[in-house]
């Protein structure tokens, strides 16, 4: 009898290893965005309509920016969220991070930190999800995507626009035919750290990118106070247009032009949970939804649309 107990001791143990292994330990870097808490929610509250389970948050970096008001000014409130909350646990530096978890959320609004903050993540070769955007500019970018190549970590980045209902099951229509070109909309705020469509215009330029596929060799860029118009050329013809709403009602949406069809794709309900599910498979797989060159060439027209800003709106190719 005392053999059959510590056999079935020792089963329970390994059993529980098990599910303890079969839950992933993710660690948030930046605690001064909104996404934080909804990406906790799915994660951690098994009682959320959309919870996602495989994975928990167990530990936090908080960052933040003194000279951006958008994170100065909320990541005090996100950081006590997490504790009060969720039980969080929130670490002094990004390597005491990387010791007590399995895979990291780069959430920092900022994106101009990103680099600085994604090297110790790729060093100990944690699978990396980047949240919106990339980084603040395209050299950056290209500087993240070639140290997680040099350490063979896995990553991604998206917006959460890139996976809405109304873009995925336009995507998944068979009988959709051939997109020929769209125009994309969404909000674009400005924040004077963060150049052009890189702050806020992501989303739409996302959308477009979602909805055409890669291949743009050039962008022209127009802007005023109220609004961004970029106006992209792909290498087979069709052109796809962003536009960057800051006055008037500002939703996103898409108008796709197709050989069958002309259809308006509008996003009455941006939800965060089809983006988490997609973070939750990549990090049980290291297999990215979104190819890495993909996410490069977006950065690489938001990069040509401001360059075509700054000159006057002239034609401007795409750096390589």
């Amino acid at each position: 009898m005392k053999r059959v107990l510590i056999l079935a001791g020792l089963l329970m143990c390994v059993l529980g290893e098990v599910a303890s292994a079969a839950e992933l330990r993710i660690g948030i870097i930046g605690l001064d965005t909104s996404h934080v808490i909804a990406f906790t929610r799915s994660l951690n509250d098994a009682s959320s309509p959309g919870h996602v389970p495989g994975a928990k948050v167990v530990a936090a970096f908080k960052g933040g920016s003194p000279d951006v008001p958008a994170s100065a000014n909320r990541v005090d409130k996100f950081t006590a969220d997490l504790q009060s909350t969720y039980g969080v646990r929130i670490v002094g530096t990004i390597a005491e991070l990387c010791d007590l978890v399995d895979a990291v959320l780069l959430e920092s609004v900022d994106g101009r930190v990103h680099l600085e903050q994604a090297r110790e993540v790729l060093r100990r070769r944690k699978p990396l999800f980047i949240d919106k955007p990339m980084a603040a500019s395209l050299a950056d970018a290209k500087e993240i995507a070639r140290l997680a190549q040099e350490s063979g970590t896995p990553w991604f980045s998206s917006s959460s626009l890139r996976f809405a209902s109304a873009y995925q099951e336009f995507l998944a229509d068979p009988a959709r035919g051939q997109v020929l070109g769209v125009e994309a909309h969404g909000p674009a705020s400005l924040e004077p750290t963060n150049p052009g469509l890189f702050w806020y215009g992501i989303h739409a330029v996302e959308t477009l990118y979602t909805l055409m596929g890669p291949g743009c060799t050039s962008v022209t860029m127009t802007s005023n106070a109220d609004y961004d118009l970029a106006v992209g050329v792909w290498k087979d013809g069709r052109i796809g247009t962003v536009k960057g709403l800051r006055t008037g009602k500002q939703d996103y949406g898409a108008l796709v032009y197709g050989d069958k069809a002309v259809t308006y794709l509008p996003v009455k309900d941006v939800s965060y949970v089809p983006l988490v599910r997609q973070i939750v498979a990549f990090f049980q797989t290291g297999k990215p939804p979104v190819p890495p060159e993909e996410t490069l060439e977006i950065m690489a027209f938001m990069d040509a649309a401001e360059r075509s800003r700054v000159k006057g709106g002239v034609p401007t190719g795409l750096a390589r």
